[in-house]
């Protein structure tokens, strides 16, 4: 391959990873064309990314774009994965989705990930996958929030109802010795 056109490879990599600060690599080997663009079609339906890259400009990318540290992961024949939209989907959710997919196919491996500068290997993703994505995080912590404030309400309520419910009484007794009288 000609310089200009490992030049013109590397500067469309860095184009496609502007603004990305946590992806995922996996491994291709022994998966065939057909299961490949099954595996594309499917991650292109969640709007993530998916990159066959040649290592050594992957790494020249990966420094013109700010994420040195990305080059480490690459190791042998690697694709790089990540989220089109972070905003709505973070890197948690693309790990979930590749785990997914290699139920399907045994051959696809993730290798490693890095999520904001943590990195993670083949032997953490897993862990990775049961880390909280951006929406269960917010749900956990409004719960955390609002749940001294149920707890005081019940408490309030709680002696409030049961003097109603004793005053109800009263008034149902008086009702039947009146009642009575009569």
């Amino acid at each position: 391959m000609s310089k200009p056109v490992k030049e013109l490879l590397r500067k469309e990599l860095a184009r496609r990873l502007q603004g990305v600060s946590s992806l995922a690599v996996v491994g291709f080997a022994g998966i065939d064309g057909v299961a490949t663009n099954k595996i594309r079609g499917r991650l292109r339906q969640k709007n993530i990314k998916l990159s066959v890259v040649k290592n050594s400009l992957a790494r020249q990318a990966f420094e013109s774009v700010g994420l040195p540290w990305a080059g480490k992961l690459l190791d042998g024949p690697s694709a790089v994965v990540f989220s089109a939209d972070p905003e709505r989907m973070g890197l948690v959710e693309v790990v979930r989705e590749l785990l997914d997919i290699a139920r399907a196919a045994p051959n696809l491996t993730v290798k490693a990930a890095v999520l904001e500068g943590k990195s993670f290997g083949a032997d953490r993703i897993r862990e990775l996958s049961h880390y909280p994505t951006r929406e269960e995080a917010i749900a956990n912590v409004v719960s955390c929030i609002l749940a001294p404030g149920g707890k005081l309400a019940a408490c309030l309520v709680g002696p409030g109802g049961k003097i109603a419910s004793l005053l109800k009484a009263i008034e149902e007794k008086a009702k039947a010795s009146d009642g009575q009288a009569a």
